[in-house]
């Protein structure tokens, strides 16, 4: 009997799991998170490949094609105010584990003063066991 296959546990950091709560409270931002994801899609390239194929087809207007140029046009505008949504929730989110990062670090800083602290302290009353056992 082969060995049954599981698919491993997406792990996602706590910080990041609070930010897409935030996220997916406001209406606007579950929005642009869809049209961000549809826009980056292939289906997506494969709609705009048939609706420009149509328009040509089946001649909805004459060349220079000047309603599917303003379209297009438009719909760039919208794009590229959404990857800069997209850009800026990303930023949050970095922005979001390098604090958590940095108290980690400090955190990881204080504990090792504080190890370094009981080291020396050992150091010194073990020095002072060999003084002592020496004289007695």
């Amino acid at each position: 009997m082969a060995p049954r296959r599981t698919t491993p546990k997406s792990l996602t950091h706590p910080i990041l799991t609070k930010s897409a709560e935030e996220r997916s409270r406001s209406l606007q931002n579950r929005i642009a998170d869809a049209i961000t994801a549809f826009a980056g899609s292939m289906p997506f390239v494969y709609l705009h490949v048939i609706w420009f194929a149509a328009w040509i087809v089946f001649r909805v207007e004459s060349y220079p094609f000047g309603l599917l140029t303003m379209t297009v046009s438009l719909e760039a505008i919208f794009l590229s105010t959404f990857v800069m949504i997209s850009q800026n929730r990303a930023d949050a989110k970095r922005e979001s584990l390098a604090e958590h990062h940095w108290q980690l670090v400090q955190a990881e800083e204080k504990q090792n003063e504080e190890l370094l602290s009981v080291s020396r302290q050992i150091l010194d009353l073990t020095k002072e066991i060999h003084q002592m056992s020496r004289r007695g």
